[in-house]
């Protein structure tokens, strides 16, 4: 077994067959999509592509403990393709989130414009963590909810109060693109990796599917956003890439928490 709290410069093969069998409580999984953006990325076809996306799913399946979650990243399409797969190998389906990316203007004219990316999260049975009193949301309606904190909103014969801490996170997640956080005089900056994920994102996963000093893998951790998280919320992680870049780049983000190079 790898040592934990610590990101590995290895193929994501290589490092899952290094993991114990029934040792992970939560995986975080953002892998390739087979969009051509880098050759990371790219697939001769979308067969090879599912080819390799099954194989880490089969690798990665058995080292997660009975109570263990899964949460995988990928586009609707090739979700879908995924999905099924997941279920063949008798995982527990929870949700298919929507991440509303917010990501700034598209031109798409011949079918609607693409602005979203699929989570997949699955169990690997009925019984696991799920800590909602940690993920609460703000309502929609402040005015509303300000009315409703003094004299309550009657349903059903009853009085209804607000939570303090907000409403039950759903499954459309708004969260800005971290190329559109770190914008710099109104400009968005050449990021370290070409899709990292946003903290804030990450970190509602982790603090929703897992507890302290539980144990987070992630088999594609690029510059590390899944280990700064677990970091900042006293979990414990360990990860992979084969970008000895990335390796290099998450392991100074740990330390600085969170500090991107810009170019």
């Amino acid at each position: 077994m790898l040592k934990e709290n610590k990101i590995y410069r290895m193929d994501c093969f290589e490092f899952l067959d290094k993991i114990d069998n029934n040792s992970i409580d939560l995986a975080v999984i953002d892998p390739p999509y087979n969009l051509k953006k880098a050759d990371w990325d790219t697939f001769n076809s979308h067969k090879d592509f599912l080819d390799f996306t099954f194989k880490w799913i089969d690798k990665l399946i058995p080292k997660l403990k009975k109570t263990g979650s899964l949460y995988i990243f990928n586009t609707p399409f090739n979700s879908a393709h995924i999905l099924q797969h997941l279920i063949d190998k008798r995982l527990v389906f929870q949700n298919w989130i929507v991440w509303d990316k917010r990501d700034g203007l598209a031109s798409a004219k011949r079918k609607y414009v693409n602005g979203q990316e699929t989570i997949l999260f699955f169990t690997k049975s009925r019984d696991y963590t799920f800590n909602f009193e940690s993920i609460r949301i703000p309502y929609d309606s402040e005015n509303r909810i300000a009315h409703a904190k003094v004299k309550g909103i009657l349903k059903r014969g009853k009085r209804w109060f607000p939570n303090p801490k907000g409403k039950l996170c759903g499954e459309i997640w708004h969260f800005s693109s971290e190329r559109h956080k770190n914008k710099i005089n109104g400009k968005t900056p050449k990021m370290p990796h070409l899709t990292p994920k946003p903290l804030d994102m990450i970190e509602r996963i982790v603090k929703a599917s897992s507890n302290k000093n539980d144990f987070v893998l992630d088999c594609f951790i690029g510059i590390g956003t899944t280990a700064v998280a677990c970091k900042n919320l006293h979990r414990n992680f360990i990860g992979c890439d084969n970008s000895s870049e990335y390796v290099a780049i998450a392991n100074e983000r740990l330390k600085n928490r969170n500090i991107f190079k810009q170019d």
